[in-house]
């Protein structure tokens, strides 16, 4: 009787991972049986707002050894990663680049999947800018890792639509579920060697870097499309689009664009009957649903005297 071949050995990989879409892909590598034999994550900022899933949660339920190094250039580091022989390194919205001497330590590659469809929107928060830039459509690419930030080849993408009030938070549920579309058809031919490569060209995507949360500020000035489009890129859970006024801070909680014809309103918060809207420069205007007044939510009826009592213009 002929003897039977040996289960090949299970392919192992160190994974650089955190938010919903670092958990997501861990669990596809997991069911995809990949020993997942170290992970590389992040300390939750205090000072953030922390709306999505732990990577440093489900590795402790799976018993997974994780680590949150502050640096990943770090020589300890780099020996730690050396010493498991990965097959694969995998970044998964982890938010530091990884230096190219590491990612040379994988022997079958470095992959990374970044929440654009490459090659636009390279770098930093792409689902904020691409809402930001009234895009309708955007998605989750794989891609090889390279010494420049989301320029290696392709592996695969999965695009999903930006509807128009869609607001970036939204869009980010969406791109979770892509990026689990991405990774799972793919693995099984990234790990044998047969994933298909298609060119990365830069010259027909874009860069942008990170945000703070001062870029939320509203210019008024500004055509109501292009106000709209900040308010749904920043909205909560994100920090959201705000403004001064007669003297407080407003920020925007939930709005709509208005089918008001505003052209008579100066720029700026005013209120129409019950509704409150935010003018803008072309004449029409945002329907504010949500407003919050130095901290606290305010009522189209509680800030009608604030706005009578402005000095005018």
């Amino acid at each position: 009787m002929a003897n039977e071949a040996s289960p090949q050995p299970a392919v192992k990989a160190v994974v650089f991972a955190y938010h919903s879409v670092g958990v997501r892909c861990l669990k596809v590598l997991l069911a995809r049986g990949v020993d997942v034999a170290l992970v590389v994550t992040h300390q939750d900022n205090p000072a953030e707002t922390i709306w999505f899933e732990s990577v440093a949660d489900l590795c402790q339920e799976h018993g997974i050894p994780a680590i949150t190094p502050a640096d990943p250039k770090s020589p300890e580091l780099m020996a730690q990663v050396e010493k498991i022989h990965p097959d694969f390194i995998f970044s998964f919205y982890y938010r530091h680049i990884l230096p190219v001497e590491l990612l040379a330590l994988a022997k079958r590659g470095a992959y990374n999947l970044h929440g654009s469809l490459l090659p636009k929107y390279r770098g930093r928060v792409p689902v904020n800018w691409a809402v930001l830039h009234g895009e309708t459509e955007t998605g989750a690419t794989l891609h090889e890792m390279a010494a420049k930030p989301d320029a290696g080849a392709i592996i695969a993408q999965t695009a999903v639509p930006i509807l128009p009030d869609d607001t970036a938070y939204e869009v980010f549920n969406k791109l979770t579920v892509a990026v689990e579309q991405t990774l799972w058809p793919v693995l099984p031919a990234l790990i044998d060697g047969t994933a298909p490569r298609s060119a990365n060209d830069l010259s027909k995507g874009s860069y942008f870097g990170g945000r703070k949360p001062e870029d939320g500020k509203i210019d008024w000035s500004q055509p109501a499309q292009q106000v709209y489009n900040l308010h749904r890129a920043v909205a909560p859970p994100y920090p959201g689009a705000f403004f001064e006024q007669a003297g407080h801070h407003y920020v925007i909680g939930k709005a709509r664009l208005s089918k008001l014809d505003a052209h008579k309103l100066k720029p700026g918060l005013a209120v129409s009957g019950n509704t409150i809207l935010g003018v803008c420069g072309d004449g029409r205007a945002l329907h504010i649903l949500e407003l919050v007044q130095d901290g606290k939510p305010v009522t189209s009826v509680e800030l009608q005297p604030i706005l009578d009592a402005q000095p005018p213009a």
